[in-house]
């Protein structure tokens, strides 16, 4: 499939979508980004950007979660959350509590880091999205981004998911409930400027086993180090600036307190509707 006929599909699902959930009653549905594909019911399916379905297999989660309390850090619009409460588990989805909360590096401005999540949605160099991509305050872009998107799913798949605001360096015992049997940890860590306060944050709350699934360069020489990715000019607003190689992230791991740590496999996808290709390691660390 070329890029102009994944673009138009694109458009095509999001308009097809728009209109079935505009019946069910959400005026500004139109204006909701989509980050995860999410099945709801009566076949509705949100057109999110990544698509994890076919790859769900390759993540080591228990198929019976009964029991299991866990935690979701980063939901986004909740396809993992959801999953786990459909596998059984007690979860707490983890959000910002705004935009504000954003790691932004020093001098750099909140209007620019608004933006520039705009264009990593949705890339502006894809022809025919003119458009989509919609200057919001941080308050409307928040709604639309994050809440909205959550909590229509939660609403139609009736999940029984708590909810806990706030910034990962101050997730504990105390916001979330307690600790918990499963963590798991999307993209998270290449958007925070501290990834191991990051990590030493979520570690003590797990009991069990973590899963974390992000960009893990590789280390021909096997040194671990943290590859700096936020680039060097004080006018261009990033947010992403960290990428720890696999030994030092596996490292990390053991040195807060995990037995095991190892890279299980990874999953790959197509990033819609841009036709970019990722690939994500999955990295397993046990108690």
């Amino acid at each position: 499939m070329d890029k102009e006929q994944a673009v138009r599909e694109f458009r095509q699902s999001v308009d097809e979508f728009n209109a079935k959930a505009a019946a069910l009653g959400v005026a500004d549905i139109a204006n909701y980004y989509w980050y995860h594909t999410v099945e709801l019911p009566g076949g509705l399916v949100t057109p999110g950007l990544y698509d994890f379905r076919a790859t769900l297999p390759l993540f080591p989660f228990p198929p019976d979660m009964s029991g299991m309390r866990v935690l979701d850090v980063g939901s986004a619009t909740g396809f993992f959350a959801f999953e786990f409460a459909r596998r059984g588990a007690e979860v707490v989805s983890v959000e910002l509590p705004s935009l504000y909360a954003l790691d932004r590096f020093p001098g750099q401005d909140i209007e620019h880091s608004i933006e520039k999540i705009g264009e990593m949605i949705v890339p502006r160099s894809v022809d025919g999205l003119t458009g989509y991509v919609k200057k919001y305050s941080a308050e409307k872009l928040y709604l639309y981004l994050l809440e909205g998107p959550f909590e229509f799913c939660r609403r139609l798949l009736s999940a029984r998911i708590k909810r806990c605001y706030s910034t990962v360096y101050k997730l504990s015992p105390e916001n979330t409930g307690g600790n918990f049997d499963f963590v798991f940890m999307g993209d998270i860590l290449l958007h925070t400027l501290n990834p191991l306060q990051a990590l030493s944050a979520v570690a003590p709350l797990c009991t069990g086993t973590l899963v974390l699934s992000q960009v893990v360069p590789e280390a021909e020489d096997g040194k671990p180090a943290m590859l700096y990715v936020g680039g060097d000019n004080p006018a261009s607003d990033e947010v992403s600036w960290w990428l720890p190689n696999k030994p030092c992230l596996l490292n990390l791991l053991k040195k807060l307190g995990f037995r095991e740590a190892l890279e299980t496999g990874r999953h790959s996808g197509i990033l819609r509707p841009s036709g970019y290709e990722f690939e994500r390691s999955i990295i397993r660390a046990v108690r």
